[in-house]
């Protein structure tokens, strides 16, 4: 059949794929979200405090902002902070993540009786752009997918059993539940103990009293446990209070109130819609987001004729989303643990599926790869050069993106390896994000050993454009002190000069640095900007990377006087 999957072609592609997560594990430019900082910052506290609770910060109002278990998992990670580094705290979450696409590889190819079809479940969801985004970084995400998805995987592998068991499977979905809201939080339980009884409910034939009488108690068991275990916070925190404040009453029951105008009108339009939800939660599929349109267009026409397992999936899905479209802030993101169940319809209906999808796909793969090579192309031949060397790439860069314009292209105009070449195109892709910011990572992008000798223990100013940015500029200073200021008063050369004895300031690619008679340039680096004019999108588009999109770093020496810590606002903070 054209374009199917061979087990051949399973291999290569999980071999890419595990290549791809491993890739720049290390890197302060790795695909992620904002939390990560704040949460090395809490983990670093909580370390240096020498005890596992209370939860340790400096930040105001961010400190029970998720359950203790993604710290733990940090302190442990990092052996209480000492060996501090990106990679140290983000291989658990690749292991959470490699052990989800594992379990969703062994029920889908329980089910379906296929091992190629549980394969492609797996790396289709790897594949997944939100699965790469957030499975990856330090976050509460990749323990949250792995232990929310795990009963359900184990309902689709065992079938019938895990359905009539009494006690067994009851407390072992319990007890993953109940890790996954010590990982995240104890509002997973109304999607999940939802779900939960609609499974029971369509085991049953969906017959009401048959589920009552067999099968409510199950589902009361399984919710006691996990919020049992949830609990076990307030009783091992010494600040219980502080807990249900912060987390509780601020970080949950917060989602409720009105965001925009009113609730009904926060849910039918605006940037917290349910259609906006609908969107986002597609989205997270990435580059494959119109293969899970054609998916879901391809269950709705076989809708009379589903499999018992294709129907569990999608109750789990509109669980789910059911539940998250409640609250007034909707985000595609709680939507993360019904990502597998979409890969494994992908998966199931994969040779029946129109190209169009993988098209669009491989069409999206090569803009994506075109841009960046243009990016690269720009970078390296208009002599740019910052103050702290060339920017240049490796032969292994334009070999990586030459593979993946070629894969694209033989995707797009060979109808036989459409479908293939467009799943191995999107790791691909992520690779050559990797790789396209690969100098920064080395030399041209860090202060050297020298000027890092001489931080030790001073306070050095530093630019903040978010909150626990100074985790970052950690990594970059191990051993000074660091403080911050406003991000966009980087440029302020003659302010910054004359208010901090030690500062990190930023100058224009190419322009010379006017300092006072007094200052010494202690290092230098080149950074990427974070946050752009529209005029200046512009100008880059137009072929001004350079002039933007980086920014020469430099540590000076001033004559200013100390300031007085407890007077200044710390803006990281």
């Amino acid at each position: 059949m054209r374009g199917t999957f061979s087990f051949r072609s399973a291999l290569f592609i999980l071999l890419l794929g595990v290549f791809t997560y491993l890739y720049g594990l290390d890197s302060r430019f790795a695909p992620k979200n904002g939390d990560e900082y704040p949460y090395m910052h809490i983990v670093r506290m909580t370390a240096d405090s020498g005890h596992w609770l209370p939860l340790q910060s400096e930040m105001d109002g961010i400190k029970n902002t998720k359950p203790p278990l993604i710290f733990w998992q940090g302190i442990a990670s990092t052996h209480w902070a000492s060996e501090w580094t990106l990679s140290n705290l983000r291989w658990p979450s690749v292991l959470y993540t490699g052990l989800t696409a594992f379990f969703l590889f062994l029920a889908v190819r329980r089910f379906s009786g296929k091992t190629q079809t549980g394969l492609l479940a797996a790396l289709v969801w790897l594949s997944f752009f939100a699965t790469y985004r957030y499975g990856r970084p330090f976050l509460a995400d990749p323990p949250e997918v792995f232990w929310i998805s795990l009963p359900f995987l184990a309902i689709l592998y065992w079938g019938k059993s895990a359905f009539e068991s009494k006690f067994f499977f009851p407390l072992m979905a319990g007890v993953c539940l109940g890790l996954a809201l010590f990982a995240k939080s104890f509002a997973y339980i109304v999607p999940a103990s939802f779900a939960m009884g609609l499974y029971y409910w369509r085991w049953r034939q969906w017959s009401i009293p048959q589920v009552i009488i067999r099968d409510l108690y199950k589902s009361i068991f399984i919710a006691v446990i996990a919020l049992g275990i949830f609990a076990l916070w307030f009783a091992m925190d010494p600040n219980p209070e502080a807990v249900w404040k912060e987390f509780v009453v601020g970080e949950n029951a917060g989602k409720f109130a009105a965001r925009q105008s009113n609730y009904v009108m926060d849910l039918l339009r605006g940037g917290d819609s349910i259609w906006l939800l609908m969107i986002t939660t597609i989205a997270n599929a990435g580059l494959f987001s119109f293969v899970l349109i054609s998916s879901l267009m391809q269950c709705w026409r076989a809708r009379r004729f589903l499999s018992l397992e294709e129907v569990l999936l999608l109750l789990l899905i509109a669980a789910f989303f059911i539940v998250f479209s409640l609250p007034s802030q909707r985000s595609g993101r709680y939507l993360l643990p019904v990502m597998p169940a979409f890969a494994a319809l992908i998966a199931l209906y994969w040779d029946r599926l129109p190209l169009w999808g993988f098209r669009i796909a491989l069409l999206l793969q090569l803009l994506v790869l075109s841009l960046l090579l243009w990016i690269g192309i720009n970078l390296q031949f208009s002599q740019f050069i910052g103050t702290a060397g060339v920017w240049t790439y490796s032969y292994c860069h334009w070999i990586l993106m030459s593979a993946g314009l070629l894969v694209a292209l033989f995707g797009l105009f060979k109808q036989s390896l459409t479908k293939t070449f467009s799943l191995a195109a999107c790791f691909l892709v992520y690779c050559a994000l990797t790789s396209s910011l690969a100098p920064l990572e080395g030399r041209l992008g860090r202060y050297s050993a020298e000027t890092i000798a001489q931080l030790q223990d001073k306070d050095v100013w530093i630019p903040c454009d978010y909150r626990a940015k100074d985790e970052e500029y950690r990594l970059l200073m191990p051993g000074a002190k660091l403080h911050g200021y406003l991000a966009k008063d980087a440029g302020e050369v003659v302010t910054l000069t004359s208010t901090y004895p030690l500062v990190a300031l930023h100058a224009p690619l190419g322009t010379r640095l006017v300092l006072c008679d007094s200052c010494q340039i202690v290092g230098q680096r080149m950074e990427m900007r974070a946050r752009h004019s529209n005029e200046e999108i512009n100008e880059m588009l137009m072929g001004q990377i350079g002039k933007h999109l980086f920014v020469n770093e430099y540590l000076v020496s001033t004559p200013a006087s100390n300031p007085d810590l407890s007077s200044v606002k710390d803006v990281c903070r």
